[in-house]
């Protein structure tokens, strides 16, 4: 006698899977928009995600705002990690004036090559030059500044497909919270260093004048707690609110980042107490440093593209 079995079960074939369109990137927004960060930049976490899953670097009027600093989920936590997502997106600052040259740091923002740092690193600069970490240099334009926020948007010249950094929310940052910093501290570009966020809030007052330039041996002169450091500050000064770091800073590192462990911008560093006469057991980093907010910086982006000067404190 014959067995009779059923016939297999039907399935449907499986759609072949649709290829993800990438939007083409346009002119970006303004380095950490000159540390004062882009509306179009605000909400880069989200953003961020989006565009990693999507595999969409997005792109705005002023030019696409490439979210690639976010760490590896391997690599996630970790110095090294954050140092491989972010060091591309820093870069060297070289100005020269009439009363000699100044080094600092910056941060792109854009793909075409728009980078933020602080004002006092171009103040009264006629010439600009930005080397990037792989090595590349670009001559670069002021596009606006912001003395009150020690703040300061340049683009690069005739640059295209750069790594720009994703641009956090600082709102979020909390005391004892692991940080790392990149730039160029005596000209040793693509430096890192790591250690926690200090305080919140503290009262910065810089200068503002113009034609004060750096002193490469001891940095930017600023006040904090009544005391200056670095040298005096003058008689025109301002004052911000920033985020204390005791990670390593020094001349040099004005303008680079101050990086949260997912890669993000949380700040801009700005001011740092570089003790250069100090020998013996006093040398080295003594661990007071200070950032502005990456959301202060988003706010006043737009303004710098703008080319303003005014040097308005916002909020």
């Amino acid at each position: 006698m014959s067995t009779h079995y059923p016939p297999p079960p039907h399935y449907p074939p499986t759609p072949a899977a649709a290829t993800p369109h990438r939007a083409k990137a346009k002119r970006p927004v303004a380095l950490i928009a000159a540390v004062a960060i882009v509306s179009a930049a605000i909400g880069g976490g989200a953003s961020a995600l989006v565009g990693e899953l999507a595999g969409d670097t997005g792109s705005s009027s002023h030019g696409s705002v490439a979210t690639g600093t976010n760490v590896s989920q391997s690599s996630k936590g970790t110095v090294a990690g954050v140092a491989q997502a972010v060091s591309p997106s820093i870069v060297e600052i070289s100005a020269a004036s009439n009363t000699g040259r100044s080094t600092g740091s910056g941060v792109i923002i854009t793909s075409d090559g728009e980078i933020v740092t602080n004002n006092h690193v171009i103040s009264g600069a006629s010439a600009v030059k930005v080397r990037l970490n792989d090595g590349k240099t670009y001559e670069a334009d002021v596009l606006g500044t912001d003395p009150a926020k020690d703040l300061a948007l340049i683009k690069l010249r005739n640059a295209s497909g750069l790594k720009a950094a994703t641009l956090g929310d600082s709102s979020k940052v909390e005391v004892g919270d692991e940080v790392v910093a990149i730039g160029s501290p005596e000209g040793l570009t693509g430096t890192v260093t790591s250690g926690i966020v200090s305080a919140l809030d503290r009262d910065v007052t810089v200068a503002k004048d113009e034609e004060r330039q750096q002193d490469p041996r001891q940095g930017w002169p600023f006040e904090y707690g009544g005391q200056e450091f670095n040298g005096d500050t003058g008689e025109s000064t301002t004052t911000y609110k920033a985020i204390q770091t005791d990670a390593s800073l020094n001349p040099g590192n004005s303008g680079g980042a101050l990086i949260d462990m997912n890669g993000q911008i949380i700040g801009i560093n700005s001011a740092m107490y570089s003790p250069s006469a100090a020998t013996g057991s006093t040398a080295g980093s003594v661990g007071l440093g200070f950032a502005i907010p990456v959301n202060t910086v988003k706010a006043d982006l737009d303004s710098l593209r703008a080319g303003d000067t005014s040097g308005t404190i916002g909020n």
